[in-house]
């Protein structure tokens, strides 16, 4: 058997690129301007994570997570009060927000998708998408603070809920519309109930675009300040009860970065890189659940 040595000369298409061709030059072209773009786009968040840790990072140390934030004059310290009033707030704010969420999503995709009801809500959470956050401090402030009489881990947690919550459940509504329309018949056509279908068919199978919808949300609030300063404000001291002021990292920032204090300076470095670190572990775990399969 002969061996064909040319196999382009034998009639085999020619897969080679040649710049010479027109459409061959557009691609390489856009391909290395959307690179480009991509590599200026990215450049203000290399830049900031730089800083943080250039400045922050040499303050990174088991005490920063122990101690209390120090006073004026006093050296060292830390805002491990200021981490746990934080992880606090933000685990009030999911359960309030991330139940009701899941339930309007499935409304809004299931179960009455095209009624008044749904449009009306749906039309209110993208409304809320881009609600002023200080806005939703505002009111919480006059509805429950002044009410309870007090600051407070929980108001601190339902101000960050009414953010998280349009969030949550626009996520949850795209996530079981893409469910497969033949998934649900299938269970119909069982004998299964509405209640059976979303059950057992529609929320397992949408799972991962709620969670990483949840997790978007959980990433947002943890890093808001405005509606922090009229529900939470602060305190020095480690959270005793969720009706008391309460420390955050987003305060703490606020705080100590406006005062005349190096070692509050630095805290305030610290912390932020502290805090962009949370969120982009909860980015990149939407990611990997978002792109998982469920």
């Amino acid at each position: 058997m002969t061996m064909i040595a040319n196999p382009v000369a034998a009639g085999a298409p020619d897969l080679s690129r040649d710049l010479g061709d027109r459409r061959a030059l557009t691609n390489l072209v856009l391909t290395w301007l959307l690179w480009g773009l991509a590599i200026l786009a990215s450049a203000p968040l290399f830049s900031v994570l730089y800083m943080l840790i250039t400045r922050g990072g040499a303050r990174l140390g088991l005490a920063l997570f122990t101690e209390l934030p120090p006073a004026g004059l006093e050296p060292g310290g830390g805002f491990g009060n200021a981490i746990v009033g934080t992880g606090v707030m933000v685990a009030l704010a999911a359960l309030l927000s991330v139940p009701f969420g899941i339930l309007g999503g499935v409304l809004l995709g299931v179960i009455a998708p095209h009624s008044r009801v749904a449009d009306a809500t749906r039309f209110i959470a993208k409304v809320l998408t881009g609600f002023p956050s200080i806005l939703a401090g505002v009111f919480v402030y006059a509805w429950l603070v002044l009410a309870m009489g007090t600051y407070s881990a929980i108001a601190g947690g339902v101000a960050l809920a009414v953010l998280m919550l349009p969030t949550v459940m626009l996520t949850a509504e795209q996530a079981v519309r893409m469910v497969p329309r033949r998934m649900k018949d299938a269970a119909y056509g069982m004998g299964c109930t509405q209640t059976q279908v979303v059950l057992k068919v529609v929320l397992p199978t949408a799972r991962p675009g709620i969670l990483t919808g949840v997790m978007l949300a959980v990433a947002g609030a943890a890093g808001n300040s405005a509606p922090l300063l009229f529900t939470a404000l602060f305190s020095n001291y480690w959270i005793g009860s969720p009706r008391e002021p309460t420390a955050s990292l987003a305060i703490l920032i606020y705080n100590f970065s406006g005062m005349p204090f190096p070692n509050q300076i630095e805290l305030a470095w610290a912390a932020s890189l502290v805090l962009v670190i949370i969120i982009l572990i909860f980015n990149v775990l939407s990611r990997l659940v978002g792109s998982s399969k469920v």
